[in-house]
């Protein structure tokens, strides 16, 4: 077990934070509930948002603001200290329309509702570790910056840690993403996404008397199967899917529009680049393949490409500090750690340079993204206790180590 960790383990602040994980995990599971119940769609997590800043306040943490993108922040740390040190950031936004029924309930043991565990798991875990650490009277080496961000889901393309990096005074000595449930992954690896949407526009018509005509429909199918037949790198592991398809206005009618949107991920932007490339041209020849069909004299389709969102890919080093103090943490609370991939809000700043990765926030979790998501607390507190001590364990990393 790295030593750093273990050292830090025997001391008396982390020690006494442990305590308090423990005596109030009753207290950290009423913070989840009471997140999970608001509802926070992307784009729309200014009432999530607002109990976040509350809380941060109430826990009696420093510089409590929001900035233009909806991110809140907390600080702990020197007050002289300049700069934002080590970031602790988990995401406000869920997948579910604000219509949804977002009451938390108790099914066989576990907590059930949208969103319960990404991210509510991980915001609560922000405020636990906030509130122990507090509570243990922890002085760590550099600030500790703690940002609820925006726009970490889907359409949201990573919105609100983008903006962070916007500013030039935003320089993490590391970043922590809390993303989830779950006590064993390491995610130090960043999937990067390219998505983007394809549109087929043509004159449609009666789908008898206008036979012949190009067809918007047909360009989409040939599209799809083109991207399906595209080659991908054997490693490291990449993927190419249309996820969504549309267009049409009625069973006896030719469209005048149809689309699909695609959706390529790979660990390498020199895969992406490549997918990107391979699809655009899947698209361009699905556009003349219809054209070269239609009826003399009719107008051709035309094609336009609209980006829907790039998320960058990268890595941490397995060697790297931050690294391997949380997969001493992780063997430290009794779980196998377990190196991963994933697109998170860490994978800007790995992208930018800055050593980052993504932890879970204790306890386990299930449906992901479904309204019959789950979460079990067991071993929640250990999870906690885990990402307290890579925190803390990374306020004592050397800047550009």
């Amino acid at each position: 077990m790295d030593r750093t960790i273990r050292d830090l383990a025997e001391r008396p602040t982390p020690a006494a934070a442990r305590e308090w994980l423990r005596r109030h995990d009753g207290d950290v599971l009423a913070w989840q509930r009471a997140i999970a119940e608001i509802p926070a769609p992307t784009g729309a997590e200014e009432a999530r948002g607002a109990f976040l800043a509350e809380r941060f306040a109430a826990l009696g943490l420093e510089d409590v603001r929001r900035d233009e993108a909806g991110n809140v922040f907390g600080r702990l740390g020197p007050p002289q200290a300049e700069g934002v040190g080590v970031v602790l950031a988990a995401h406000l936004d869920t997948v579910f329309a604000p219509e949804t029924d977002h009451t938390v309930r108790e099914v066989d043991g576990r907590l059930v509702a949208p969103g319960i565990c990404d991210n509510a798991r991980g915001l609560a875990a922000l405020l636990a570790v906030a509130a122990a650490l507090r509570h243990a009277g922890a002085a760590p080496a550099r600030p500790l910056t703690f940002v609820a961000t925006t726009g970490e889901e889907g359409a949201g393309d990573l919105k609100g840690v983008k903006h962070l990096f916007e500013d030039p005074a935003f320089v993490p000595d590391a970043f922590v993403a809390v993303d989830g449930a779950g006590t064993d992954r390491v995610v130090h690896r960043a999937l990067g996404s390219r998505r983007l949407r394809a549109v087929y526009r043509g004159p449609g018509g009666h789908s008898w008397a206008a036979f012949g005509v190009a067809n918007p429909a047909h360009a989409v199918g040939f599209a799809a199967s083109g991207v399906a037949r595209m080659p991908l790198p054997p490693t490291p592991r990449s993927a190419a899917s249309v996820v969504r398809i549309g267009g049409g206005s009625g069973l006896n009618t030719i469209p005048q529009e149809a689309w699909l949107e695609l959706d390529l991920r790979s660990e390498s932007e020199n895969a992406l680049e490549a997918m990107y490339v391979g699809a655009t041209q899947a698209f361009v020849k699905a556009l003349d393949t219809v054209n070269r069909q239609c009826a003399a004299g009719t107008p051709s389709l035309t094609l336009e490409i609209v980006p829907l969102g790039t998320r960058p890919s990268g890595v941490t080093n397995v060697s790297h500090r931050l690294v391997r103090s949380a997969v001493a943490a992780t063997r430290l609370v009794g779980h196998t750690p377990e190196l991963a991939a994933a697109s998170t809000d860490a994978s800007v700043a790995i992208a930018r340079g800055v050593p980052g990765i993504a932890l879970g926030g204790g306890g386990r979790g299930g449906d992901p993204h479904l309204p019959s998501e789950w979460y079990d607390n067991t071993g929640g507190p250990d999870g906690l206790y885990r990402l307290l001590l890579v925190a803390l364990a990374a306020t004592e990393i050397p800047p550009g180590a």
